[in-house]
């Protein structure tokens, strides 16, 4: 079955970047981070996705700052990030070089004293007492109850407010499993209705895939920190990858080797994958589906972000990893990595991860040394391993004739690109 809904054309061959604005600048507002935009789009950035922009919760709050993930209203402007007119001026900002902007929606639960607690405490679940109550061991928060259908059409309503009053273009929404398909169903139709939205989905849950264009790659992001530890093989990643392949048509999945989550509670990208953080960057890109890349990733961020306090990011000048960012945003633009085929090659090293992309007349080879071992040797034949490539992040052009023999560093990539010209 493919998803009821037609992606948005605009979003193919997009790169996704994480907006966390409290850490961003030292002033955490929309206005600081504007300045940013100019290089995020340089940077080849197509879609802006902000963490949660709506006020937070003060009873119960977490830290001094709170969670995002705790509102207290769906129609407000958290005033630590400016006013509705900021953000709605940014959107513009971005939209007008050439980028689209979704916002983090959180549907299955509010903060403590949501207005909704006074005014509509029947759409809130509550526990043998009465009591509001949460699901998932989360302190700040309190679960809605999807079987109020008056609460669901003020959901539907609150984000519509956000597409008419700020034109934004989509949503990513928080843990999509927990609130039911059919609820994401009848808002995506209705919000759809304004104007058409790209969906990300914070789950791995397949049937999601009717109502959202992209889900969270999670079992990848598992399986290749096991890998780096040795606990699993390099055919745990392979198996990984062929159950994606096994989605509904036009479903697609979302890489990454950080997000805010990842980085606060389990790590920076080099803590749990060391210097495999590189080549797992590399494949998010020119995998088949979407990368995602969390503020601070390009500048690189060594450091765990506070979820609850401010903790700025520490940009180091100039950004270290802009340039591979760059080149990985420019091939994702190509037809050749959104809608190409993948071919896994066959290469005698439990280390070396090595797949081709091809569309038409284009080829992409990729080879990844997931592992710190040197002198990683294999031959690389295919009968599309012909002709004069480039490696677009470095420039260099090789002409591969027949079977090729490659050896990889430890944590070493190489990608070759070609582009046939068809003949005269």
């Amino acid at each position: 079955m493919a998803n009821h809904f037609p992606m948005v054309s605009w979003a193919n061959g997009a790169t996704i970047y994480e907006v966390n604005i409290r850490q961003y600048t030292p002033e955490g507002t929309f206005g600081a981070f504007a300045q940013h935009l100019p290089r995020l789009q340089q940077m080849g950035v197509r879609i802006l996705w902000f963490m949660p922009i709506t006020p937070i919760g003060q009873l119960n709050r977490l830290g001094t700052l709170g969670s995002y993930y705790a509102c207290s209203s769906y129609t407000d402007i958290n005033p630590e990030f400016g006013t509705i007119a900021d953000f709605k001026a940014v959107v513009q900002q971005a939209q007008a070089l050439g980028m689209k902007v979704i916002i983090d929606w959180v549907a299955n639960h509010t903060g403590w004293d949501h207005h909704w607690t006074k005014e509509h405490p029947d759409w809130y679940v509550k526990d043998a007492h009465g009591n509001f109550t949460e699901k998932n061991g989360w302190k700040d928060v309190i679960d809605l109850d999807y079987t109020q259908s008056e609460m669901r059409k003020a959901m539907i309503a609150a984000m519509q407010f956000w597409i008419h009053t700020t034109h934004i273009d989509g949503f990513r929404c928080d843990m999509a499993h927990l609130v039911p398909l059919d609820f994401w169903m009848e808002a995506r139709q209705q919000c759809d209705t304004v104007k058409p939205l790209f969906w990300l989905a914070e789950t791995e849950n397949v049937p999601y895939h009717d109502a959202f264009d992209v889900s969270y790659a999670w079992d990848w992001m598992h399986q290749t920190e096991a890998y780096v530890k040795g606990t699993a093989g390099m055919s745990n990643l392979y198996n990984t990858l062929h159950n994606y392949s096994q989605y509904p048509a036009n479903s697609y999945k979302l890489f990454f080797t950080s997000n805010h989550d990842e980085n606060s509670w389990n790590g920076t990208e080099y803590e749990k994958y060391g210097g495999a953080a590189l080549p797992l960057a590399v494949h998010s890109f020119l995998w088949k589906g979407f990368p995602l890349i969390y503020s601070g990733q390009e500048t690189p961020n060594k450091k765990r972000l506070s979820f609850f306090n401010k903790d700025e990011i520490e940009w180091q000048q100039p950004l270290g990893l802009a340039h591979l960012y760059t080149g990985l945003a420019g091939l994702r633009q190509t037809a050749l990595v959104m809608q190409g085929e993948t071919f896994i090659l066959p290469v005698n090293s439990n280390n070396v991860m090595a797949f081709m992309r091809h569309w038409q007349n284009e080829v992409l080879l990729v080879m990844l040394n997931l592992s710190g071992a040197d002198k990683q040797k294999f031959t690389v034949n295919h009968p599309w391993l012909n002709g004069a490539f480039t490696n677009p992040l470095s420039g260099f052009q090789f002409t591969f004739t027949g079977p090729t023999d490659f050896e990889l560093q430890g944590y070493e990539y190489l990608v070759y690109h070609k582009v046939a010209t068809a003949p005269k």
